[in-house]
């Protein structure tokens, strides 16, 4: 089983082997999962907008897809050095923190499925954290595979429910809906699907990197319960924390 971790930026920074990401990899590794961290281009690097609300719709979208693109060049090397990596590249599970979250959501659930030399390609199992989606009406029965989800109520950048991207104005070039991981595990219920949501009451965007040293024993929990025994459940954690910011409180969080 692999484990593919994407690091978070906002599409304008980050690197693959942080100090806290080699940690992180070192500890999958230990347990028995081959840990890849890769780098994807971050066209909003050195741009004057960023990722943020003077940043065009347009070209926040562009740069989620190119993350994706270059996601399935690490997964295309990985099929093609299969048998020396000694990893099958059908049992992929995708984590991500925010931008790299959202890369990893958005690849699972709202970007057509393609086609490897052998078989539809389908993703194993999908952490994110402090993630969100752009189109939840994608998440189908067909694309959804289990989802072990991690967010903050008052998430400042990506939201937890299903809220303007950095909370933006409405009349900002940057304005548009996201679907976080609230509205993601919500759509998952209702289709009868496996997930695990852990919301932090209060907190903020520093969820998207708190779980992968303070919430590990729950990664792998996942990992092994989740992904490799097939577990059909549907679990909901709350964190609690005081929901002191001015975006909607959730029922656990009032």
């Amino acid at each position: 089983m692999v484990l593919l971790y994407l690091h978070g930026g906002g599409f304008s920074g980050g690197i693959k082997d942080s100090p806290e990401i080699v940690a992180f990899c070192n500890k999958i590794a230990q347990h028995g999962y081959v840990a890849v961290s890769v780098n994807y281009r971050l066209i909003r690097k050195g741009t004057q907008s960023g990722f943020g609300c003077d940043c065009p719709v347009t070209e926040k979208l562009a740069a989620i897809d190119t993350a994706v693109y270059d996601l399935r060049s690490a997964v295309h090397f990985l099929e093609v050095n299969k048998d020396k990596l000694g990893i099958d590249p059908r049992k992929i599970i995708l984590a991500g923190s925010s931008a790299g979250a959202e890369t990893a959501l958005c690849e699972v659930f709202n970007t057509p499925k393609y086609t490897t030399d052998q078989a539809p390609f389908k993703y194993a199992g999908v952490i994110g954290m402090a993630g969100a989606i752009s189109d939840v009406s994608k998440l189908t029965s067909k694309t959804s595979i289990p989802a072990l989800l991690f967010h903050g109520t008052c998430d400042q950048l990506v939201p937890y429910g299903s809220e303007p991207h950095r909370y933006c104005e409405k009349e900002s070039a940057g304005y548009m809906i996201m679907n976080g991981s609230r509205t993601i595990a919500d759509k998952l219920e209702k289709l009868e699907k496996p997930f695990c949501l852990y919301t932090f009451c209060g907190e903020d965007h520093k969820i998207a990197h708190i779980p992968m040293s303070e919430k590990f024993d729950e990664i792998i929990k996942f990992c092994y319960q989740w992904v490799i025994r097939d577990s059909k459940k549907q679990e909901q954690y709350i964190i609690s924390g005081d929901h002191n910011c001015d975006y909607l409180a959730y029922d656990g969080c009032n």
